[in-house]
């Protein structure tokens, strides 16, 4: 794993989008961001927000955490504490747990929710499945017309083509363990969540 730090968010989407031959235009033809908004993301100018974030890698074909480091392909990925990839949105913050094997499916993740933290107003929908645990706090869940209140120990496993968001109802800052499960086409299901 690469040491600790911030990932340099913008730079690794420029490489990315070089890498697949796509012009500015074409990536911003692909997602909801204008060329302006990408070219500043790129130069590091602005930070990108989880719902850029997650259209830009659903414009690149890639995933969120393609951005947060250098590929890598390993047999086994440990994270020390101390080390996490973190990528910081409005009222999120978004550790990667593991990342870099080779088909990877499983994507896990540490978030902590700051209070109104999150994007029920934006549900979002992705292939496969999502494990959800609160270790801390509380999260409001939606899934569909179904809002679930996650409190410390509780578990949420979900289908996840269905409508699903979260927020932070509280005061308190919250943190959850959030795992992704790639569907049987693969496609991974962080390219498609996390917006605020």
């Amino acid at each position: 794993m690469s040491g600790a730090g911030e990932p340099d968010v913008g730079k690794r989407i420029l490489e990315l989008r070089r890498k697949l031959g796509l012009s500015l235009r074409a990536v911003a033809d692909r997602c909801e961001l204008s060329i302006n908004a990408i070219s500043r993301i790129e130069r590091g100018v602005s930070s990108p927000t989880l719902s850029s974030l997650h259209q830009l890698a659903t414009a690149l074909g890639v995933s969120i955490t393609d951005f947060l480091e250098d590929e890598v392909e390993q047999a086994a990925v440990l994270v020390r504490s101390g080390s996490r990839q973190r990528f910081r949105g409005s009222g999120i913050i978004m550790e990667s747990l593991g990342s870099g094997l080779r088909g990877q499916e499983l994507e896990p993740f540490m978030v902590t929710v700051e209070p109104s933290g999150g994007n029920p107003g934006d549900p979002v929908r992705h292939g496969g499945q999502e494990f959800v645990y609160c270790l801390a706090g509380e999260v409001d869940y939606g899934v569909g017309d179904q809002v679930y209140r996650l409190l410390p120990g509780d578990s949420l496993l979900l289908v996840a083509d269905r409508p699903h968001w979260f927020c932070n109802p509280t005061g308190q800052p919250a943190t959850l363990i959030l795992v992704f499960q790639a569907d049987q086409a693969h496609d991974v299901a962080r390219r498609r969540h996390l917006r605020v």
